[in-house]
């Protein structure tokens, strides 16, 4: 028999309160970078949430950009944002050619296309069956805590009379 039994309550609460922080975890990603892209003026941003198709990733963010140097500069803004935060890419791809730049969060992937080259691929028609999650208007871009600075003043000498 196995030790942990499907009747096992603390074993069940622990794997429920586990599964729920890291999809939390993942949509907050998500919309973190889906605010990132509209902050670079990408265009048709859309997020989709793919894991119940798929277990290559939770979500993918997908954008447009008009040109080769705006992709690139989208994908380092995001970069950027997020790896203040703690949130480093696991890898960085297209960079070079800035038609198709793909940037993988593990559970998150971000996806910034040139125009064209997004009609040309079609990955909304691809995931299709994915559940569209729509952008807050609030959803503040991620922010890094600015580090507390300690002020020490010299004292100065005073005369007593």
């Amino acid at each position: 028999m196995c030790c942990r039994h499907s009747l096992n309550l603390i074993y069940l609460s622990i794997a429920c309160i586990r599964r729920t922080a890291i999809t939390r975890t993942s949509k907050a990603t998500a919309l973190a970078i889906a605010r990132a892209l509209l902050d670079k003026k990408a265009l048709d941003v859309q997020v989709l949430h793919v894991a119940p198709l798929t277990s290559v990733a939770d979500y993918l963010v997908i954008g447009s950009a008009e040109s080769d140097r705006q992709t690139r500069a989208i994908a380092d803004y995001i970069d950027g944002m997020l790896s203040r935060t703690g949130e480093r890419p696991l890898s960085i791809e297209g960079t070079t050619s800035g038609q198709w730049v793909l940037l993988d969060f593990g559970d998150v992937v971000a996806h910034i296309f040139r125009q064209d080259a997004r009609a040309h691929y079609a990955l909304e028609r691809l995931w299709s069956d994915a559940k569209l999650v729509k952008i807050p208007d609030d959803t503040p871009a991620p922010t890094a805590t600015p580090k507390k600075r300690i002020i020490v003043r010299k004292a100065t000498a005073r005369k007593m009379v």
